[in-house]
């Protein structure tokens, strides 16, 4: 029975973020011979299953870490009585950078923190990243983008009654161009989403000291903000602005307005775009 038992373990083991039916299939079993140790031995395989975090489970906690500080920091800025408010754009691209950095370090080592359907598919298109895991990684992404927004607007909370403004709390989720016209706005997006691509495909191609990798990648982030980000607010990965959209919009946040899904397309159809042009540009070039 004791062997029974470990081999069934071992087989609850094998459950994952997105490969439930082998785990499933070692529960029933456990649960066919109810006993203490059985029991024991269900909570063990839950908590190996959490100790050793699948990829995909890394994509959503690594995503969700981005938004939560990327967004946060947003919030801190533009939400009425924070003790950051008016901190400043400076403020939010660096913050920005310094969330990508921690988000890597976290989980690259695991499912090397894409943490954007850009560069998932960008990796893909390059040969880089097989097709079967690509819609594991995208659906991971969204729903750890929707979960750090969520976040955000828990943390926040008695900030939004205090702030009049609903286009600073949709700002808080989600970015809007600075001058609306789709076609600019559109081309922006492509540009600053085709320099990241090549940007990370770069640092990719240098040998760095070991750990200082997300320090570049988060430098990158930073340079694309200040240069490149003042026409739309650089989504530059639609997991970041779509899914945080949909919480906006779902969520009750006292006070808000739309959630402006005339424009929603944009940061998600650009950055898909100019990811693959900055991966295309790389095979061709270099």
């Amino acid at each position: 029975m004791e062997s029974r038992l470990f081999r069934t373990a071992n087989i609850c083991c094998k459950l994952t973020f997105f490969n439930v039916q082998s785990g499933v299939n070692g529960i029933r079993q456990i649960l066919e011979s109810p006993s203490e140790q059985s029991i024991t031995l269900l909570l063990y395989c839950c908590l190996t299953t959490l100790v050793h975090m699948s990829p995909y489970l890394a994509e959503f906690f690594g995503t969700m870490i981005l938004i939560l500080l990327g967004d946060g920091v947003v919030a801190g800025v533009l939400l009425k009585d924070t003790k950051s408010e008016q901190a400043g754009w400076l403020t939010i691209v660096v913050a920005w950078g310094m969330a990508v950095t921690l988000a890597i370090y976290a989980v690259g080592r695991i499912s090397g923190a894409h943490l954007n359907p850009a560069i998932t598919i960008a990796l893909f298109f390059t040969g880089d990243f097989p097709a079967h895991q690509v819609p594991g990684y995208l659906l991971a992404q969204f729903a750890g983008a929707f979960t750090g927004a969520i976040l955000v607007w828990i943390h926040y909370y008695p900030h939004w009654k205090l702030t009049d403004d609903p286009g600073k709390k949709l700002a808080v989720f989600c970015t809007a161009p600075a001058v609306r016209s789709w076609p600019s706005n559109l081309v922006g997006e492509i540009i600053a989403t085709a320099v990241l691509v090549l940007g990370i495909l770069f640092i990719g191609e240098n040998k760095f000291t070991e750990g200082l990798n997300p320090l570049v990648v988060g430098g990158l982030i930073i340079a694309i903000g200040l240069c490149l980000g003042g026409t739309t607010g650089f989504a530059i990965n639609p997991a970041r602005d779509l899914a945080p959209r949909i919480a906006h919009f779902l969520l009750p946040i006292a006070g808000k307005g739309h959630s402006d899904w005339s424009y929603s397309w944009v940061p998600v159809v650009g950055p898909l775009l100019g990811g693959l042009l900055g991966a295309w540009i790389f095979q061709l070039l270099f």
